[in-house]
């Protein structure tokens, strides 16, 4: 990879990840767009590594906090502070883990086209537009382990490339009642388990196998996706506290449009 690519894909990857418009979507048009080669798995690694950095950094304090009174609450057998929330988390992880472990081969098979990719955009798009339409007052606060269990559901779609972890998380959220700023908050501390198995799993793979990596580039993908994912969650949050999600709906609806009129001779 040239360090125009790294930058590039780097910098999606990081934006994309949490933005509700489809990483698997940009990864799949940049790349033809430009002629460029699939970027491997060591870089998959280096950028999900970042993105992992940055959601953790980013909210450093609440996770120690969850962390503390989720250990208490193991040790008294009672709820304490904000480990209802931790539970949460926990709960919300396990659907998306099971059904990675079994459906994840046919899935790489049968649904990384790029017409099902573009499918996925435009329809969950959509989702999106209509679950911002059922956006509430609730808060973490209000996350119930059955709340959190119908979230989870909804995140094992994410599975289907063009669907966005984050707008599916997101579109659960507010379709239950949250307001835009917590079904965020709830979705960024949810991507912490999915991102550190996702990442864990690839590198497991990548250890496996014979890669030839420059670590020049594989350091200054994790930065760049670190500082691209960092600036993102802050934005988007500062976004969603004063705007409708409507704008990112257009744009996943303008994106799979392009990528159906790419792709749909090919």
């Amino acid at each position: 990879m040239s360090w125009i690519e790294v930058f590039a894909l780097s910098v999606v990857q990081g934006v994309t990840e949490f933005l509700p418009i489809s990483s698997s979507a940009h990864l799949v048009l940049v790349p033809h767009i430009f002629g460029w080669q699939d970027q491997g798995l060591a870089f998959d690694v280096a950028v999900h590594f970042g993105t992992l950095f940055a959601v953790v950094i980013y909210f450093k304090s609440e996770i120690l906090l969850l962390l503390k009174d989720w250990f208490i609450s193991l040790k008294i057998c009672k709820n304490v502070g904000e480990s209802a929330l931790a539970w949460a988390i926990l709960v919300a992880t396990i659907p998306a883990c099971i059904a990675g472990l079994l459906f994840n081969d046919v899935i790489e098979i049968y649904l990384r086209s790029p017409l099902v990719i573009a499918s996925t955009t435009i329809i969950f798009g959509i989702v999106l537009f209509v679950a911002d339409r059922f956006a509430g007052k609730k808060d973490e606060k209000s996350i119930t382990l059955y709340i959190a269990l119908l979230i989870g559901l909804a995140q094992m779609l994410a599975l289907i490339p063009g669907v966005s972890r984050s707008g599916i998380t997101l579109s659960a959220a507010l379709m239950l009642g949250f307001n835009r700023v917590s079904a965020a908050r709830f979705s960024f501390l949810l991507s912490i388990p999915i991102i550190l198995l996702a990442s864990g799993y690839e590198g497991l793979k990548l250890s496996q196998s014979a890669y030839d990596i420059e670590w020049d580039k594989i350091t200054g993908a994790v930065v760049i996706s670190f500082l691209s994912g960092y600036a993102c969650i802050h934005l988007f949050l500062k976004a969603v506290s004063k705007f409708s999600i409507t704008p990112f709906v257009l744009y996943r609806l303008i994106l799979g449009g392009v990528l159906f009129f790419i792709f749909w001779s090919i």
